[in-house]
């Protein structure tokens, strides 16, 4: 019989492989077993800053939140959220502020030095949301934006992708456009649409980074000269409720991740303050379709945007609510709208409230003013209590270009402490005006920020706000409403802001401006690849 030692040696030793081997395999330790999570970092600094305000924004202003507070701004990304763990997060610094005045160098030094120091010790990174406004002006920077955008480039380096959220009212130049390489931004105006445009932005970096796909091929960027005002261009009225239609259909075509119409800012005196057209994708024919209907769109329906309500001079208004049998009704005070730059604190509109002699009784239609700052009338409020008659001076600290500081006797009918804002409120009634007193400016967005201050507003004759377009719950709260032509930082009408440093021709500056080239402008990848 053939020798079967040989055979069965061999036979032994292949099974004790293949057992080791087993056990080596179930010796592996989870994370080598599982697919690796992207590494995403979160950032960004958001504020409107009108350049033709005197007012100046500084770091307080921001609020910043870093690391795991990072995560309150993002309900789509809180503890139990699907798109929380898709990945690994790095927080680092996100801040916002109300708009206001120009930011100035040394705040945004500071925050954006904490944001790259965090970034720097928790690298490296496949991704980051990239959270922006984009209407943000820096003293001594020219587009700040787009120079932040390109320190974390330096710190993070090309290869991770970096996909930007941003309000329709923000600036695209075209650094910001090489070095954002998913990029998007709100669809409606007011912004009901502000959360689900965030997680549009993350949906889109995470859907690139799972598949593979990587960076977009083609970055259509098309800057269309046209510079309005959002009280003239809101989603609510058309055309702008048309034009934002055409772009989630856009977006659902193959070879297109994104489309974005930007608005732009108007009251910055700055080249990139200019409507722009993106779209990205991987099919260059329909990218470029796609970016220059929506330019030859927007162009075509330049001379049709109009105010979203009636406008008039103040006095006019004034006298319109008071024959107006419906309450409230709304006046919005647009030239020192601090929802869009305004300093906050100009005092025309309340000191020609105030000289009108249908509200110098107690009797007479009631009227709701809010607000104006005034922290040493505020710190005597609080010392009288409420009850105490009070005189004291309020408003025009930073803004005194058009009244000055205005002179306040009534009675004190309440105060508030604990508002993140204005920190203490007080409301001074004056004949039949109550008149609302921040220690810092504040605005008015909803129903609580009057009643928590014993006011009813919907059964006031007369709410004046400083405010453009009212936002949803104003708005819903209205009989009746007028936009006021004030003065201000944020003033309506542009053609006496005086620009120097915009792009000219510029509709509606130059209304007999020739049609301008619409044709797409390809933007480089940010890691140089060609296009």
């Amino acid at each position: 019989m053939p020798n079967k030692l040989p055979i069965i040696k061999t036979l032994f030793t292949l099974l004790l492989i293949v057992a080791i081997g087993s056990c080596k395999q179930k010796a592996k330790p989870a994370a080598e077993n599982s697919t690796k999570l992207p590494r995403i970092a979160i950032a960004g600094l958001a504020i409107e800053s009108s350049t033709f305000s005197p007012a100046r924004t500084h770091e307080e202003a921001f609020h910043a939140r870093v690391a795991e507070e990072v995560f309150t701004f993002y309900p789509f990304l809180s503890e139990d959220a699907i798109n929380r763990k898709r990945a690994e997060w790095i927080p680092t610094l996100r801040a916002h502020a109300l708009p206001g005045g120009m930011v100035t160098r040394e705040a945004y030094d500071s925050l954006v030095g904490k944001t790259l120091k965090m970034l720097k010790e928790n690298g490296p990174y496949d991704g980051l949301f990239f959270d922006i406004h984009g209407a943000m002006s820096v003293e001594g920077i020219e587009d700040p934006e787009g120079d932040f955008i390109i320190k974390v480039r330096e710190v993070i380096g090309t290869a991770p992708i970096i996909s930007t959220s941003m309000d329709l009212h923000g600036n695209v130049s075209e650094r910001l456009a090489q070095h954002s390489d998913l990029i998007t931004c709100y669809r409606m105006a007011p912004h009901e649409d502000a959360l689900e445009s965030k997680k549009r932005a993350v949906d889109n970096l995470l859907e690139r980074l799972e598949s593979g796909k990587g960076k977009p091929a083609y970055k259509a960027w098309i800057p269309v000269p046209i510079l309005l005002p959002g009280e003239k261009t809101s989603t609510r009225i058309e055309p702008g409720k048309s034009l934002y239609a055409k772009v989630d259909p856009v977006t659902q075509q193959d070879g297109i991740i994104d489309a974005a119409i930007w608005i732009g800012y108007a009251w910055a005196d700055e080249s990139r303050n200019h409507a722009v057209v993106m779209v990205t994708g991987d099919d260059k024919t329909v990218v470029a379709d796609a970016a220059e209907m929506l330019a030859s769109s927007f162009w075509d329906a330049r001379e049709d945007f109009e105010f979203v309500a009636p406008v008039a001079p103040l006095k006019e208004s004034i006298d319109m609510a008071l024959a107006s049998q419906k309450k409230p009704f709304m006046i919005s005070d647009m030239g020192d709208n601090p929802t869009a730059g305004g300093a906050g604190d100009v005092t025309w509109t309340l000191q020609q409230l105030l000289a009108r002699p249908e509200f110098k009784t107690e009797n007479a239609p009631s009227l709701i003013y809010a607000s104006i700052p005034g922290p040493e009338l505020v710190n005597k409020a609080v010392a009288a209590g409420i009850g105490a008659r009070i005189s004291g001076t309020a408003g025009a600290a930073i803004d005194n270009r058009y009244a000055p500081p205005i002179q306040l006797t009534g009675t004190i009918t309440a105060i508030e402490h604990g508002d993140t804002h204005a920190e203490t409120e007080v409301v001074v009634k004056v004949g039949s005006v109550n008149v609302i007193v921040t220690k810092k400016r504040k605005p008015y967005h909803r129903e609580t920020d009057f009643t928590h201050l014993g006011l009813n507003p919907r059964e006031t004759d007369i709410v004046v706000v400083k405010i453009g377009y009212l936002v949803p719950e104003l708005y819903d709260m209205r009989a009746d409403w007028i936009m006021a032509l004030t003065p201000g930082g944020v003033d309506q009408d542009l053609e006496r802001l005086g620009y120097k440093n915009i792009k000219r021709p510029m509709f509606p500056l130059d209304k007999d401006m020739a049609t301008p080239d619409l044709s797409v402008r390809w933007i480089a990848a940010s890691d140089d690849n060609p296009e």
